[in-house]
């Protein structure tokens, strides 16, 4: 920032520097409190005259020309000093004019005493001189040079009357003149060095407001930040957290100034092991009532201590990433697949359906060809579905109002199905969720045929809604009521190719956690029980963007 814009923020043209009414409201504050401050000095100096006159003893040359004007000097001195005070605490006038009665009645005043001391001998001149060096301070320059030649006009009044009347010599026109040029020479230094300081004060509030500015950003980019950022003091206690680190770890508002084991002790026992091992700075942790997130340690030095920051990731958006990568290799792997397979598979099933026309093919001979086509088929239904994955569109999440979207696919599914009203139920509340609609259907429709075709004697598939306390994640559970599975099962329940129905692709429950990994979303089995089993999709925060959009 170049001198002239300084100059122009506090109110003058280049070359004058001088607050007004324009200026910037810090430097109107100083201003006018320096003028305050200067009227106080008056009030002290006028009040220790008016003493000196009241009480009689006047030492010379003080009062030695003419006693009476000395007292009606000092008292006026006074009054108006006073009367200056309450002039600026309430601020009757605007500035310059208030300067103008402050440094015009100096003048005055001080004139006045000089004469009643015996004129320029009694060395009021130089008090004279402190009253200009004020004016050029806290005004500005061409103010300041009229009261230099206001204060040199009223000497050479006071100098002539003594001459005029009284015949003191010529030669004090001498000391005269070279007190006016002292008084010209004293406002412009005095203003000289009064705008160099507050073009400083303006470089420095304008350092500050930048500072507050660029203050005001960081904090705004590091609110939103997508990962979530923690700082901790020296001893231990939440400085900063970002609006991704209070979603990621479920804190409350007032989680800030705690220390982090009290608020999130999972994360404080993570940070304990990098401090003892010194190894590892990335950790996964899972909070109570927050969500699976990798924690990142740095130790930042500062004039305080050492503090800590603390980079957290949602686990389920960095595998998004790894399983955008992973789609990208098996849309490779599928194309050799379909090319591959898909046509030789395509001429056996061909060459089986012509065999089986055969009217001279033998009953046994017949059976075995519906093997080949019943097989052909499967293995084609299984190239589709990998084809399915590897060609998946990227999901495009909506906000979703989970009970009145429900309500929709259990009418489509029901009348799929044939099924009764009760054999689907929906329970819970109608909450807000993200989520790709046409996922979300895919999902649970897989989902919903699963808990259809292991349900005992009546179908009954039950779906409820429902937020996670503390972590605000909105979660669908889908309850079958079948015979529930063994531990084994359970643990190779969502790999690729594992099936427990004869026939089955082994896909199905593969792909619906695909799906829900590319939207930030969790499919787990909560419930395995002998009562049925219990699907949960665990949807992320409604209000936290999806990874990689804007």
């Amino acid at each position: 920032m170049d001198t002239s814009t300084v100059r122009r923020s506090i109110g003058g043209s280049p070359g004058r520097g001088m607050v007004t009414e324009a200026a910037p409201p810090a430097l109107r504050e100083t201003a006018w409190r320096a003028l305050r401050y200067f009227n106080l000095y008056r009030i002290i100096v006028a009040a220790l005259f008016l003493l000196l006159a009241v009480s009689g003893v006047l030492p010379p040359p003080l009062g030695s020309y003419d006693p009476r004007t000395f007292t009606f000097a000092a008292a006026l001195f006074f009054l108006l000093a006073v009367g200056s005070q309450l002039m600026l605490e309430y601020r009757w006038l605007r500035y310059d004019l208030s300067t103008f009665v402050v440094i015009g009645g100096d003048v005055l005043c001080i004139t006045l005493l000089m004469y009643a001391s015996g004129g320029l001998a009694s060395g009021f001149g130089l008090l004279m001189v402190i009253s200009i060096a004020a004016a050029g301070m806290l005004s500005r320059e061409r103010q300041a040079f009229f009261y230099a030649a206001l204060a040199a006009l009223a000497v050479l009044i006071e100098e002539s009357w003594f001459w005029l009347y009284d015949f003191f010599p010529v030669s004090n026109y001498t000391r005269a003149g070279l007190l006016g040029a002292a008084f010209f020479i004293t406002a412009f230094l005095g203003h000289s060095m009064a705008r160099r300081i507050r073009e400083s004060e303006a470089l420095a509030a304008r350092r500050s407001s930048d500072l507050r500015n660029l203050s005001a950003l960081h904090t705004h980019i590091i609110q939103r930040m997508q990962s979530g950022v923690l700082v901790l003091d020296p001893d231990g206690r939440i400085r900063m957290a970002n609006l991704s680190a209070m979603h990621l770890l479920g804190l409350e508002p007032d989680a800030t100034g705690r220390p982090l084991e009290e608020v999130v002790p999972e994360l404080a026992r993570e940070l304990a092991r990098w401090r003892a091992e010194g190894e590892g700075t990335t950790r996964l942790v899972t909070p109570a009532g927050g969500l699976e997130v990798w924690a990142s340690f740095t130790s930042l030095q500062t004039e305080g201590g050492q503090e800590t920051l603390i980079f957290l990731e949602d686990a389920a958006a960095m595998r998004q990433r790894a399983q955008q990568l992973k789609l990208a290799s098996l849309g490779r792997l599928a194309a050799s697949i379909a090319h591959e397979v898909r046509n030789p598979l395509g001429a056996i099933s061909h060459a089986g359906q012509l065999l089986g026309e055969s009217q001279e093919l033998p009953p046994g001979d017949r059976r075995l060809v519906e093997i080949i086509l019943e097989h052909a088929r499967r293995v084609n239904g299984i190239v589709n579905n990998v084809l399915q994955v590897s060609r998946r569109q990227p999901s495009v999440p909506e906000m979703l109002r989970l009970g009145q979207w429900l309500q929709g696919f259990c009418q489509e599914f029901r009348e799929r199905h044939s099924l009764a009203e009760g054999d689907l139920v929906v329970e819970g509340s109608d909450v807000m969720a993200r989520m790709d609609p046409g996922q979300l259907h895919q999902v649970l429709w897989n989902l919903s045929e699963n808990a259809l075709r292991h349900s005992r004697e009546r179908p009954l598939i039950r779906y409820r809604t429902g937020m996670i306390e503390g972590a605000q994640r909105p979660f669908l559970d889908v309850i079958d009521s079948g015979e529930g599975m063994s531990d084994e099962v359970r643990e190779h329940l969502f790999e690729p190719f594992f099936s427990r129905d004869h026939g089955g692709s082994g896909l199905g429950l593969y792909l619906a956690r695909e799906l829900c990994e590319c939207n930030q979303a969790q499919l787990v089995l909560e419930e395995h029980g002998p009562r049925g089993c219990r699907f949960r999709i665990l949807f992320s925060h409604p209000e936290r963007e999806q990874w990689g959009r804007p």
